[in-house]
């Protein structure tokens, strides 16, 4: 029976599943690189995730491991590269989490929109001394214009919530084309435009060299001041220090995030402001949303036990 390293906590059953074909070793805590590296050393298979430090330093040595099997779609934290130089498998979690995200995506659109967040901390503060129809005027979210940077699996289930529930226009960027869309939307070739043009602008690309501070100073001051931006990607698509200087000048009118530049460090100068809506990175957290993950991640681990091609190979 082969060996297997989880580093986080997984479901029961999943659990469970697990243990019926691996010898499997269990810790509850983030792994450090030089950590990763041993585990790789003493395991055949590893079960990790975010926030697990799995960058080259992790690949420095030489690896017994033969997958790293990511609980998770998002895989910006392995250094894939350096994994398959040393003939280390990556997988990941494609689809699973499609649900999750795009709701927590609508959580934070009409939180930020209408200061559901700004409301909540008045009345708990005691700060709230009755209706008035002057106070806390928001925007609209039924009729807004949405824009979607990333028209993949998350952006597409964002966009059609956002068309079919609350009527909006739906605009978006994507690197390739997309034609095959089941509801109005214009693309747009151009980011900078299309941050001019929409009342939400909505991120929703995976974390890779090239969408790193795709969101940056230029992206933002093209925004229009009563505009709100909403991450539920990864924080480094957003230049975290452009964002709270547009955000404390004006620049646009709020944002909403459930994913930050450095996690889990959360800057001062967000949380200081009342324009911003912010969630510990819940995109995922539903129970059904995490047995859905064990079992895309059991695919690749029974296969991957089976000496087989892994389904889900990055």
């Amino acid at each position: 029976m082969k060996t297997l390293f989880v580093s986080r906590w997984v479901p029961d059953q999943t659990f469970a599943a697990l243990r019926e074909i691996y010898d499997v070793t269990h810790e509850d805590k983030p792994l450090s690189a030089a950590e990763a590296r041993h585990r790789m050393a003493d395991y055949d298979a590893m079960l990790c995730c975010i926030g697990d430090d799995l960058s080259e330093d992790a690949f420095e040595g030489d690896p017994r491991c033969g997958l790293i099997a990511n609980y998770g779609v998002g895989y910006n934290h392995i250094a894939v590269e350096a994994a398959r130089a040393k003939g280390v498998a990556v997988t990941n979690t494609p689809g699973a989490v499609t649900d999750g995200t795009a709701d927590i995506a609508l959580t934070l659109i009409l939180a930020a929109r209408r200061r559901a967040g700004e409301g909540e901390r008045r009345l708990r503060a005691g700060d709230w001394d009755g209706w008035h129809p002057g106070d806390l005027l928001g925007g609209h979210v039924t009729g807004a214009h949405l824009g979607v940077v990333g028209m993949g699996r998350i952006g597409r289930a964002i966009a059609a919530r956002c068309h079919h529930g609350f009527g909006m226009e739906v605009s978006f960027f994507n690197r390739s084309r997309v034609d095959d869309l089941d509801f109005p939307a214009r693309q747009v070739d151009d980011l900078r435009k299309l941050a001019a043009a929409v009342d939400i602008l909505v991120l929703a690309v995976p974390a890779s060299p090239e969408t790193h501070h795709m969101i940056d100073a230029q992206v933002l001051a093209a925004m229009r001041p009563d505009a709100h931006l909403v991450n539920i990607a990864r924080g480094d698509v957003v230049d975290e220090t452009a964002l709270i200087a547009a955000l404390q000048d004006g620049t646009i009118a709020g944002a909403g995030l459930d994913v930050y530049e450095h996690e889990p460090h959360v800057p001062d100068a967000l949380k200081a402001m009342e324009n911003v809506v912010l969630l510990p990175h819940m995109g995922t957290s539903v129970m059904d949303v995490r047995v859905l993950m064990g079992e895309v991640i059991l695919e690749d681990l029974r296969a991957f036990a089976k000496d087989a091609p892994l389904p889900h190979q990055l």
